[in-house]
């Protein structure tokens, strides 16, 4: 028999030799996985025996303390030095409680009583406890079903600052509780707040004399403290106003709705929105664009709360942002470069045009001394200086506790003293025109909200000897 001749596309020698090379390469790629999987098999087996180890050690000490015969140990908290067999033994913390992680209550073990009021980001309502009977108030958060991130970053700070303060003049947080109807997203998550009777805005409305000067202290001490405890903290409030303080019969003022609220560091924050405060209580710096702020944009709030509790009535009522800015000017004066030296590196500011400089020094003074006659020397300093155009002349709220005002006579009035108001709160639902406040949402949420362009364009609003651009 012949044999079989020798196909064309026989192996050549470089045939054999790539043969060769894979069947080496495969060997290797064997080989380091199969010394990967003994050392994760080393690895998992040392792991074990460590959290044995650990648990044999958890179970001696609480052996040790339910012997009352030996004395009690502390627990050893440094690792021991790893030795060359055994791998080192990391230290392990005690699980939280199982009720630090419970679920969160349903609304149902509240008994809803009446609405108080709707504001900007929420619905107030009065109602009790089934189990104790106790008045609360409970807001439920205006959340937005298309919102992608469900409950605002806004939402998510509230909680969180008012769950962390503890401060006699800051309404505390009960408890979070959710709703049962998961249709209505814009229904699920409720706020249980201590129930205090009434806010400073309604009884300003409603009294038929002022304040005393006694009483105008003691309000005016209460809410520097709480302000001062909120800023010792970094948390900005950037939403005072009388709406948002509430009073209790016996005296004591408490600072409200955190919703525009947010931690901040030591310095000036960059790149947050201007899109805060309620427009009245607005300070300069914001209406001009600066996105970089701190705790003076409270105390210029807190100055307008000041006049406003002398004058029955908010000190600044301006229209709109330009309106705003031309009240500000005609109370406070016109800003030059001694008042407000870097006013006009503000992004609005090159939009201003102001009068001649003949016919700013008539008007550059303030006029808050001849607006409120009744105040001391002293009170009307305080309020000048709450109400300084350039923020870095504004006291802190540590500053205004320690000013000469409160020492003077009259004496702040007691807390206990302190005349009682009958209570709105288990009447009608109040509600109120707020000119402009902050709307919270997304662009709140990012700081990216921008209103540079409102002192752009062509018409004009004219006002005390200068007009504002505008659109």
């Amino acid at each position: 028999m012949s044999t079989k001749p020798k196909s064309r596309w026989a192996n050549t020698e470089e045939d054999a030799e790539l043969d060769a090379k894979l069947k080496l390469e495969k060997e290797e790629k064997r080989r380091k996985k199969a010394e990967k999987a003994q050392k994760l098999a080393e690895e998992e087996a040392a792991r074990r025996k460590a959290a044995a180890a650990q648990q044999a050690d958890n179970t001696n000490l609480s052996n040790d303390h339910d012997d009352p015969s030996r004395p009690s140990k502390r627990r050893k908290l440094t690792p021991e030095p790893p030795s060359s067999s055994a791998p080192p033994r990391l230290l392990r913390f005690d699980p939280p409680s199982s009720s630090s992680l419970a679920p969160s209550r349903s609304v149902d073990h509240y008994d809803k009583l009446n609405d108080i009021e709707e504001g900007t980001y929420g619905f107030v309502a009065r109602a009790t406890e089934l189990s104790t009977g106790r008045v609360v108030a409970i807001k439920r958060l205006k959340l937005e079903a298309a919102d992608p991130n469900g409950l605002p970053v806004t939402g998510l700070r509230e909680i969180q600052i008012l769950k962390r303060c503890q401060h006699r003049n800051v309404v505390k947080l009960e408890e979070v509780v959710v709703g049962n109807d998961i249709g209505k997203p814009d229904n699920s998550i409720f706020l249980v707040l201590e129930f205090v009777e009434h806010d400073l805005k309604s009884i300003l409305d409603d009294m038929p004399e002022p304040f005393l000067s006694s009483e105008v202290k003691r309000l005016l001490l209460q809410l520097a403290s709480g302000v001062s405890y909120l800023h010792e903290n970094y948390i900005l409030h950037r939403d005072l106003k009388t709406s948002n303080l509430l009073l209790s019969n016996r005296g004591l003022l408490k600072i409200a709705d955190f919703g525009m609220a947010r931690y901040v560091g030591e310095s000036p924050t960059p790149k947050l929105t201007q899109l805060v405060v309620t427009l009245w209580y607005r300070s300069p710096e914001l209406l001009l664009g600066t996105r970089s702020y701190a705790s003076p944009v409270d105390m210029w709030s807190v100055g307008c709360i000041f006049g406003e509790l002398i004058a029955r009535e908010p000190l600044l009522q301006g229209s709109n942002e330009v309106d705003q800015i031309s009240k500000i000017f005609q109370l406070c004066g016109f800003p030059t470069d001694e008042s407000w030296p870097s006013f006009r590196r503000l992004p609005n500011a090159r939009s201003l045009r102001l009068p001649p400089k003949q016919q700013q020094q008539s008007a550059t003074g303030s006029v808050i001394r001849a607006k409120f006659p009744s105040l001391t020397t002293a009170g009307a300093s305080l309020l000048n200086s709450l109400l300084a155009l350039d923020p870095d002349k504004r006291p802190s709220a540590k500053e205004m506790l320690e000013h000469e005002y409160f020492r003077q006579d009259p004496k702040p009035k007691p807390e206990s003293l302190f005349p009682t108001f009958p209570s709105k709160a288990g009447q009608e639902r109040r509600r109120r025109h707020e000119p402009d406040a902050p709307v919270r949402g997304q662009a709140v949420a990012l700081g990216d909200v921008d209103f540079s362009g409102i002192f752009q364009g062509r018409k004009e609003e004219k006002g005390a000897g200068f007009s504002l651009r505008m659109v």
